[in-house]
């Protein structure tokens, strides 16, 4: 009997310990991942408030921190002028690309047209084509329709890079909504538009948020087109003003203002994503589960 107690209690070990070595590794791989997420962006915050020498000392927080970076970004150029036409072409782009990705998404989703499925492909196809490859095309159109120097050439531009994403990801989660919503909707004598809009867009706000943050973060942070389409400081957004603080102060590069600059930029991006993170999560994960 003891041998048999023995024998049956050596295998409940082998799986405990399993248990914590591979918790441990999970562990140790999430704070190695942590570590690569948040190191670029703490070190940046860190160099945004050295100066001089500074710059160049290993410590993570400078000795004496200063604002000098942060005042120097605003003071050479109209940064905050930048900043509300970054926020204005992301926020027209991502409003534009959900109304129409999501009409365009009932159609593909719900609708039965033939080439269906090719002009799909072909909107999917757009976004696979680099910006240089439609560069010059882009120019020729912003040009033809008076738009060059101008915010809505950028809205124009950024719209080709959001939309079709935008249209794939919609149109896979209107195809999991069910069809007795459409039967009933169509039973009441409801339009197409109050179809989308007031049925089945209520639905969908966990995928639209994820979709328009990601949308937003590309339009906030597009640099070939703002750079192309755009030519007094007025107009230009945060990108480009980034890029030109280089040039502006000869051959020594400014790397206080530079980590300011990023880190200024980047907060917004951080802001919006804490706030929206649960709806980001289950706009994420609904679509690996057929409703």
């Amino acid at each position: 009997m003891t041998e048999g107690v023995k024998t049956r209690a050596r295998p409940a070990t082998a799986p405990r310990r399993r248990f914590a070595w591979g918790r441990a590794g999970y562990l140790a791989a999430s704070l190695l991942f942590i570590l690569l997420s948040v190191f670029p962006l703490l070190y940046a915050l860190s160099s945004s408030f050295k100066q001089g020498t500074g710059l160049f000392s290993p410590q993570l927080w400078p000795a004496a921190p200063t604002l000098a970076n942060y005042t120097g970004v605003f003071a050479e150029q109209p940064f905050a002028q930048n900043l509300l036409n970054s926020l204005l072409v992301a926020s027209c782009v991502v409003a534009l690309s959900l109304v129409l990705s999501l009409m365009a998404a009932w159609a593909f989703g719900r609708v039965q047209f033939r080439g269906r499925g090719v002009l799909l492909m072909l909107i999917l196809s757009a976004s696979m084509l680099p910006q240089v490859a439609v560069l010059s095309g882009m120019f020729e159109l912003v040009r033809a329709f008076g738009l060059y120097d101008s915010l809505a050439a950028l809205v124009f531009a950024d719209l080709v890079l959001t939309l079709p994403f935008t249209v794939w990801v919609l149109v896979t989660f209107v195809r999991q909504l069910p069809r007795e919503l459409e039967e009933a909707a169509a039973m009441d004598g409801v339009g197409v538009l109050t179809l989308v809009f007031r049925v089945f867009m209520p639905l969908l706000w966990p995928a639209m948020v994820a979709t328009g943050l990601l949308a937003f973060i590309a339009a906030w942070n597009e640099f070939l087109f703002a750079l192309t389409f755009t030519l007094s400081t007025e107009v230009r957004t945060v990108p480009v003003a980034i890029a030109l603080i280089s040039t502006a102060s000869g051959f020594e590069l400014p790397w206080g203002r530079l980590m300011a600059a990023s880190v200024i930029v980047t907060l917004p991006l951080v802001v919006l994503v804490v706030v929206f993170q649960r709806r980001i999560v289950a706009g994420l994960s609904a679509g690996a589960v057929k409703g």
